[in-house]
């Protein structure tokens, strides 16, 4: 009788070992993966600043390239033409006086 009771002692002692060591590594296992999904949402936070940044440059670029567009729209209408060269050079036709406003 006292042999089966030393060996059930025995036999649960080991399982609480195994059960144990399992739960260590459980505790391991979980605490690098929070410590990687916390990194992760670092980065992710980082790469969304630097794509808001990004976009941003793209919207601006966007809007110089279509004043850009219409600037080389009216520079291939003569009228504008006219009026540029009268406003800027004080270029007239003949026949015409340039009017100065002080």
């Amino acid at each position: 009788m006292t042999t089966a009771t030393v060996n059930k002692t025995t036999g649960n002692a080991g399982t609480k070992r195994r059960f144990k060591l399992w739960m260590m590594f459980i505790v391991l296992f979980m605490g690098w993966a929070a410590y990687t999904i916390f990194g992760q949402m670092k980065q992710q936070d980082a790469t969304n600043v630097r794509l808001s940044t990004i976009q941003g440059q793209i919207d601006a670029s966007t809007k110089e390239s279509e004043a850009i567009k219409q600037q080389i729209e009216r520079l291939n209408d003569p009228e504008y033409i006219a009026q540029l060269a009268t406003k800027e050079q004080g270029m007239v036709k003949k026949g015409e006086q340039q009017i100065f406003s002080d």
